[in-house]
């Protein structure tokens, strides 16, 4: 059984996406970040960055101590090792997917994240930083949509971990200021992933653990 601290953010649905491809079972222990949850002392004990996602994994193949891990993209990496599923074991193909999911961890994560803030959230409206976001947002969907030219997935014709972790980022292009349509190989590839049963599932936790306010 694996405990998922959770909340409904890009990062946080990586590992849900995971969890429900994979089958594996799980409980979630919502984390709502914007109550500062994440700064509770029993969070930071698996969490010392006091960031969702976080798990425990009462059964790592160890057979020693429940494992706790924190940093999405560590988890990520983590479960596929453990279940030996979506991620290439081949040198080359192994390769591939770690270099996007890294790329996803450094570069987009961080600069639609910058792109949600000042676009969203920031209490001063400062068109410098709102430009400069979408504008590098922008910049790396092309190298996405140029990746996925030629592939059916990140990593090649198999689905996998690059995956989880990039469709999250795609999922708020709107908020982004981003028009799928300028990027058609992208929007072929998130048109896909989107209709997975076990990305629906994932997704389905919204209603359940943060619904919309009416």
């Amino acid at each position: 059984m694996i405990d998922l601290h959770y909340w409904t953010t890009p990062n946080g649905h990586k590992v849900s996406i995971f969890l429900e491809e994979a089958g594996l079972p799980y409980t979630i222990f919502p984390v709502n970040i914007g109550a500062n949850e994440q700064f509770e002392t029993d969070f930071l004990k698996i969490s010392p960055n006091n960031k969702i996602p976080a798990i425990v994994d009462h059964q790592p193949a160890d057979g020693g101590e429940p494992l706790s891990l924190f940093e999405s993209g560590a988890i990520l990496l983590y479960l596929a090792e453990k279940t030996g599923r979506f991620i290439a074991t081949d040198l080359r193909g192994r390769q591939e997917t770690l270099q996007w999911l890294f790329w996803q961890m450094g570069g987009l994560g961080p600069m639609a994240g910058q792109n949600h803030h000042f676009n969203r959230f920031a209490k001063e409206k400062i068109p410098y930083a709102i430009k400069r976001y979408v504008d590098e947002t922008a910049r790396l969907y092309g190298v996405l949509n140029e990746r996925l030219a030629d592939r059916t997935f990140i990593a090649g014709e198999d689905y996998g971990i690059a995956d989880m972790a990039i469709y999250p980022w795609i999922v708020p292009h709107t908020f982004q200021e981003q028009d799928l349509d300028d990027f058609p190989h992208l929007k072929r590839w998130f048109d896909a992933v989107a209709n997975r049963d076990a990305v629906k599932r994932a997704y389905a936790l919204v209603d359940k653990i943060n619904p919309p306010k009416p």
